[in-house]
């Protein structure tokens, strides 16, 4: 399991003296932890939880890091990249366009929507199934162009 993997590599990282990757891997486990003792959750954390957390982390570093060069602030968008990329690490690759295309056709014909009107179901079923490898903002783009 990712839980299992990412407390693993928390120790590798400390032995490597690995500071950016510890304190990404750190923010990660907190984040895991915090979905675990939520009222009503399970006793343990689904790999897809946890790859919805790790996405969600990747995306606000990114954000955080486009903050920081706009502030003229390089030494911290480049410690914020780094984390980014210490978490990426566990995501699945990420689609192509042509790749996340095809995935959308294959979901818009597995619904049978034929019209924008019926984007809702198409964006429910491919943000559970492409969770963590195509952005949500991609796929409602793509979802959209589609059923025009």
């Amino acid at each position: 399991m990712l839980f299992e993997q990412i407390s693993k590599d928390i120790v590798q990282a400390m032995k490597a003296k690995d500071k950016v990757r510890l304190m990404a891997l750190r923010n990660a486990k907190k984040y895991f932890l915090e979905a675990l003792t939520a009222p009503g959750a399970d006793a343990e954390l689904s790999d897809e939880q946890a790859l919805k957390i790790l996405s969600k982390l990747v995306k606000q570093g990114r954000d955080t890091a486009a903050l920081y060069t706009e502030q003229n602030r390089p030494d911290l968008a480049e410690e914020e990249m780094g984390q980014v990329v210490a978490l990426e690490a566990y995501l699945p690759k990420a689609l192509t366009t042509e790749e996340l295309e095809a995935e959308l056709r294959a979901i818009i014909a597995e619904v049978g929507a034929t019209s924008a009107k019926e984007m809702g179901k198409v964006m429910g079923l491919a943000s559970k199934k492409l969770a963590g490898r195509a952005d949500g903002k991609a796929i409602s783009a793509k979802v959209k162009e589609l059923l025009a």
